[in-house]
């Protein structure tokens, strides 16, 4: 692939001119996503040519757009060689947008209040547990573990509460999060992830300075959406997808997408993911700045086997690789919801951003200082700790990334993908990732785990292309190393 093409901007071309009625996109009147659509696409693709998944392939190792039969074929082909394409193209557009860098966070659990009756979800409001919700103090309490681990940019997560997890509670846990100051910093970026709310409420939100917004759809499929929740305001199928809109009708202009893969049948629900991406590229010049890619796993409450749409590792790695095809431009996040295995192997296949040294509980990380039995919200099944999971990342060649400059810079929404789509955002990503490693190495790691990071920025500091920038670098790698400064940015 000719790294040129990738200032051309790739993305779904929403219609097929030459394609049967079926595959024809109409417009929907009541919201966004046509099930009927997606349903005779998908089942469409089924029957088509193999050719056309071969022939979209070749438009995908030329940077090319890709219409909706194009990614259905792709997604319903059982072809080895297809598989074996789909995963080569998926990896080297990674390489050639993302390089190495893997961004680092966490997330923080403050209340786990909920009204809403979610089949998958240990919160469940019919669930009977002792609820709590942190004190300002001990969401400060939490933070100081966190910041302990290097972390920098965290996930704010909550029930949806109006009573005991109201807006101002949120913004009160924000605001906390925000004042305290370390000896090695502080927490430079929070992204909150709560319940659809009200253009008011997401103002608010973009007051208290917050990162991106994240709200998983958790499913495109409204039957099955109907279905899986029982009560409460999360039920309203269409509040919950239009969420987005209020946000950037607000101002919020880097919102992160998700679905609970396993709920459905997960090809419709990637085709979901693609069509919602589209709606607001077309309404706000700018989709996704990330899509989440969660699959559903044992929680309390909760049994597994009710779930009939589960999906194996097999068809979870060709999604992402699809994802990772079809929007190249969005971070991908995985948690540790997967194993270590399943982690290393996506990583390679587009996943652009990782938790590390999760808890999924209210209060988690100052119970497992305590040795205190846990309640997560779900089972982590990566549960190293934050700095072994980044020295193996360094060690398989990743440049670990605590790096909030973008958010701090201005550099958000349209402004982001401008820079991404035109190939420049490497000039201060990369940077920016090995500043943060140095600082990083600095102030938690050891001798053995400073002296790998000091080799891996070496050897990647003549990657970076602007020279004016480059020197910049390397001047302040040693000023970090020296002790003299920290926290630059370009």
């Amino acid at each position: 692939m000719n790294a040129a093409v990738l200032a051309v901007p790739f993305h779904i071309v929403a219609k097929d001119k030459i394609s049967p009625s079926c595959y024809t996109y109409k417009s929907m009147s009541q919201h966004f996503i046509d099930r009927e659509y997606i349903e005779n696409l998908l089942e469409g693709a089924k029957q088509a040519d193999h050719a056309i998944a071969s022939q979209a392939l070749d438009k995908a190792e030329r940077f090319e757009g890709l219409n909706h039969r194009e990614i259905a074929s792709l997604l319903v082909s059982d072809k080895p060689e297809h598989l074996d394409r789909i995963f080569t193209i998926a990896g080297e557009i990674k390489r050639r947008i993302y390089g190495n860098r893997i961004v680092m966070f966490a997330p923080l659990y403050v209340s786990d209040y909920c009204v809403n009756r979610c089949a998958y979800c240990s919160f469940n409001h019919d669930h009977d547990f002792s609820r709590r919700k942190l004190s300002m103090d001990e969401v400060q309490e939490e933070v100081k573990i966190l910041e302990k681990m290097g972390h920098k940019r965290l996930a704010l997560e909550a029930g949806e509460h109006d009573g005991e997890c109201p807006i101002d509670y949120v913004l009160d846990c924000i605001k906390a999060i925000y004042d305290m100051r370390f000896e090695n910093g502080e927490i430079r970026r929070v992204n909150v992830n709560i319940a659809a709310t009200t253009t008011e409420n997401y103002r608010r939100l973009k007051a208290a300075g917050i990162g991106t917004y994240i709200l998983f759809q958790e499913t495109y499929h409204e039957p099955t959406y109907d279905r899986v929740h029982h009560a409460g305001p999360k039920r309203d199928f269409a509040w919950h997808l239009t969420a987005f809109d209020r946000a950037q009708d607000a101002g919020i202009d880097d919102v992160g997408a998700g679905v609970l893969f396993g709920l459905a049948d997960p090809y419709f629900e990637v085709m979901g993911l693609l069509i919602h991406n589209e709606h607001l590229e077309k309404k706000y010049g700018v989709g996704f700045h990330t899509i989440s890619v969660p699959r559903l796993c044992p929680a309390t409450g909760m049994d597994i086997a009710d779930f009939p749409n589960l999906v194996d590792d097999a068809t979870f790695a060709k999604i992402i690789a699809l994802i990772r095809i079809a929007v190249p431009y969005t971070g991908l996040i995985l948690s540790t919801r997967e194993n270590h295995g399943m982690r290393k192997k996506l990583l390679r296949l587009g996943i652009s951003q990782l938790s590390a040294g999760s808890s999924t509980e209210v209060g988690g990380y100052a119970k497992h200082r305590r040795n205190e039995a846990a309640q997560p919200q779900f089972l982590v099944n990566d549960d190293r700790s934050a700095l072994s999971i980044i020295a193996e990342l360094m060690d398989d060649g990743y440049v670990p990334s605590f790096c909030t400059a973008c958010y701090r810079s201005g550099r958000t929404g349209d402004r982001f993908m401008s820079l991404a789509k035109s190939g420049r955002i490497g000039n201060v990503c990369l940077p920016n990732a090995l500043m943060t490693l140095c600082e990083f190495s600095m102030d938690y790691g050891d001798d053995a785990f400073r002296e790998k990071a000091f080799a891996l920025i070496d050897r990647e500091i003549p990657n970076i292309a602007d020279g004016g920038i480059r020197q910049r670098t390397a001047a302040n790698v040693k000023e970090i190393r020296s002790g003299g400064g920290r926290d630059f940015f370009v």
